[in-house]
């Protein structure tokens, strides 16, 4: 029924002239006006992710090293409680982001996702800008991923038998050869090591639940035993309520960067069957994984390792590196089991390749959107005959080499430095996604778009997103608050901590500087109103291949074809 109230409304303003009908403001943003929607055969992408698959990335590109690896230095800065309200908070925030990104996406789903978006409500200089922001983004966490795989080697062999480059050299080319292998081979390779993710961190709970109850080889029933002993929250910087305030803010950073790829259906969106429906589904559902896949998981790590551990790889500054990286690894080694911690580290150095593989496409597909809408050299919009845009996967992967710096530095210390430049980027992506939800909702009042005709409406509407926007902004001005504090026995001895003051907020002069950048060169660029919003180039041709791919499914099922009985009995009850 709601397609086809919709559609009657769709019909009623599809015939109504575009507010940006002229060649030189279709230069300024490109996406929905011919080139996005019509590829040229050495332009164009093949549609090849069945909804199954993008469902499974999404999910399995949310959980990875910042879950798995990353909670480890956060238990040990600020303790259990802290971890807990922070990824609470954060969670909730993230829900919002994809809440405003569904009503969006699933109004409008076009190739280039997000940043199209941002282009047509807001302001080309907002694409332009959130665009690389997102590229930058993807161009550093592939390289951090391949960090995080020899940090968790060391594991096995430390860095003295064996250079960590070999093994960062080893992944990086296996990633490029999935992605170079073409968009079919990538989706059904991502979608079963997206499941073994799944299944592996749902293994997990069960166990870690097991262990605080005490049903481990200690029998040892651990409980809330170690909230009082050493303590549920840990002071930074200070003593009594003052500390332990600073302590929790610490852990926001590391919130934030476990649920750093949430919003990656933005971009497969432009690639999905049936987008209105599949959409939809994954965003309501997207509460429920923050609360049992992230919420649930630094509870139960709370309960089963002490924040002074110092098995905990960054617990202490003289944390040998064969102490385990992840928080669930000594879990299971204080409560007495020997064999399943290597296994574990074999399904995280499977989470560490998923996360790369995917991050690479990302990275990818964000350049040749940017190239797409001529924000970028046209060469990069090239694609080979299985439809893999060579040239972008090319300049990203180079890029990728940057991790090659853990030959000549720690890892830990390398993987800190990737974190702080990780998560300024990927706020100022969920802060422009918040700016453009509410571009949208106000060209969509004022062009007369009802709710009913929607696929999906934010839950908490403007309010949500208002409360997002402001919370996102806060943890971006003050996220590293801790290299203004004068610390005695700093690393280096350095009053002032430079790298991470570097690290920490490069991101920011980056994004206005492209932003105001953009309007310099072209000066005849201005932003939106409600009025003058493109909210239908497109549309129409969108909607017909909904149609048809409706049309198409339905024959399918009459002839008794339906598949994906693994999927159905085994994984989608998890999504």
């Amino acid at each position: 029924m709601g397609l086809i109230h919709r559609k009657e409304a769709d019909d009623s303003v599809a015939r109504l002239p575009s507010p940006q009908s002229s060649g030189d403001e279709k230069a300024s943003f490109g996406d929905g006006h011919g080139p996005d929607i019509l590829d040229s055969p050495e332009t164009g992408l093949h549609r090849g992710l069945r909804s199954r698959q993008i469902t499974m990335i999404a999910i399995g590109g949310a959980i990875g090293t910042g879950l798995i690896i990353g909670t480890g230095s956060a238990l040990a800065k600020a303790g259990p409680l802290s971890i807990l309200i922070s990824y609470s908070i954060v969670g909730f925030i993230v829900y919002m982001v994809m809440c405003a990104l569904g009503e969006m996406a699933t109004y409008l789903p076009i190739q280039s996702g997000f940043t199209g978006y941002a282009a047509r409500f807001c302001d080309p200089a907002l694409g332009f800008s959130l665009g690389y922001t997102y590229w930058f983004k993807y161009i550093i966490v592939t390289p951090n991923q391949l960090t995080a795989a020899a940090l968790v080697l060391q594991y096995w062999v430390p860095r003295e038998k064996v250079n960590p480059g070999v093994f960062i050299a080893v992944f990086l080319v296996a990633i490029i050869l999935f992605n170079y292998l073409g968009i079919r081979f990538f989706g059904e390779i991502e979608f079963w090591l997206s499941s073994v993710k799944v299944l592996t961190i749902v293994g997990l709970l069960i166990l870690s639940l097991i262990l605080v109850l005490g049903g481990g080889p200690d029998h040892d029933r651990k409980g809330f035993r170690y909230w009082k002993d050493p303590g549920a929250m840990k002071t930074l910087y200070g003593t009594g309520d003052t500390g332990r305030f600073l302590g929790l803010w610490s852990t926001f950073v590391t919130a934030t960067f476990a649920y750093l790829g949430t919003e990656l259906v933005g971009v497969t969106v432009g690639e999905a069957q049936n987008p209105r429906r599949v959409i939809p589904r994954a965003i309501k559902l997207t509460f429920w994984r923050i609360v049992v896949f992230y919420v649930l998981s630094v509870l139960l790590i709370g309960m089963l390792v002490p924040y002074n551990s110092p098995r905990l790889a960054f617990a202490t500054k003289k944390a040998t590196t064969g102490a385990s990286a992840s928080p669930f690894v000594v879990a299971m080694i204080e409560s007495g089991i020997s064999g399943l911690p290597g296994f574990l580290n074999a399904c995280i150095l499977v989470f560490v390749f998923s996360a790369a593989n995917s991050d690479l496409y990302i990275a990818t597909r964000t350049l040749y959107g940017l190239a797409k809408e001529g924000n970028s050299a046209k060469i990069f919009a090239r694609t080979d005959s299985r439809g893999v845009p060579i040239y972008s996967l090319g300049l990203s992967a180079a890029i990728a080499c940057i991790a090659f710096l853990n030959v000549a530095d720690d890892s830990r210390k390398v993987f800190t430095y990737f974190v702080n430049l990780v998560t300024i980027f990927g706020l100022l992506t969920w802060i422009s996604i918040l700016v453009t939800h509410i571009y949208f909702v106000k060209a969509r009042q004022a062009q007369g778009i009802e709710k009913h005709q929607l696929a999906y409406v934010a839950p908490f509407g403007l309010p949500g997103t208002y409360f997002a926007l402001g919370f996102c902004i806060v943890i971006a001005i003050f996220k590293n608050f801790d290299v203004f504090i004068h610390v005695p026995d700093r690393e280096g001895g350095e009053n002032f901590d430079y790298v991470n003051f570097i690290t920490g907020y490069l991101g920011i002069p980056l994004y206005l500087g492209m932003i105001f950048g953009y309007k310099l060169l072209n000066p005849k660029s201005k932003g939106w109103t409600p009025t003058t919003a493109d909210l239908y180039s497109g549309k129409a041709a969108i909607d017909r291949e909904e149609e048809e791919f409706l049309a198409n499914k339905a024959a399918k099922q009459g002839s008794g074809r339906s598949g994906g009985w693994f999927y159905r009995h085994f994984i989608a009850w998890l999504l």
